[in-house]
């Protein structure tokens, strides 16, 4: 896809990044696009939900999955504010999906290559992977709300 296009649905992505934010969730948020169309949407909830699979991608895979009736997703592309963890990284896989973009890495839990740098060559599913899409503003939105959470605020 071109950048105007990666750009669009990371802006995408980036509102229900802030879905979360207002309820208190770490601000990350994530879409699922099928041929140039959004199929599903979701946001981070482990807090509310007391579930610590979901993660943004989780949910918005889950969604996805359901609404095509397929466990499976090879003709889509999942946009997320931030590099996926292990757990996530795993469900695009298992997912076969086409396609990952990400904006901001992820020092702290980053498994495509922040932490771990995971070996896409050894695995019998190849994906694509576009880092840096909006990186600033993904970065700045997570950076923004924990340094108001130190703060107390």
């Amino acid at each position: 896809m071109n950048r105007k296009t990666d750009e669009y649905f990371m802006k995408e992505a980036l509102k229900e990044a802030r879905k979360a934010e207002r309820r208190g969730e770490v601000p990350v948020g994530a879409v699922v696009v099928r041929d140039g169309k959004i199929l599903s949407r979701g946001h981070n909830r482990p807090i509310g939900g007391n579930d610590p699979t979901a993660h943004a991608e989780v949910v918005a895979i889950r969604k996805a999955c359901f609404k095509g009736k397929n466990y499976r997703l090879p003709d889509c592309d999942l946009y997320v504010t931030i590099e996926p963890c292990a757990m996530c990284l795993g469900a695009v896989i298992q997912a076969r999906m086409k396609r990952l973009v990400y904006g901001a890495p992820d020092k702290k839990a980053g498994a495509v290559e922040s932490i771990l740098k995971f070996p896409f060559d050894k695995t019998n599913h190849k994906i694509e992977v576009k880092a840096g899409v909006l990186d600033a503003e993904c970065g700045g939105l997570l950076s923004g709300f924990f340094r108001a959470k130190r703060k107390g605020h």
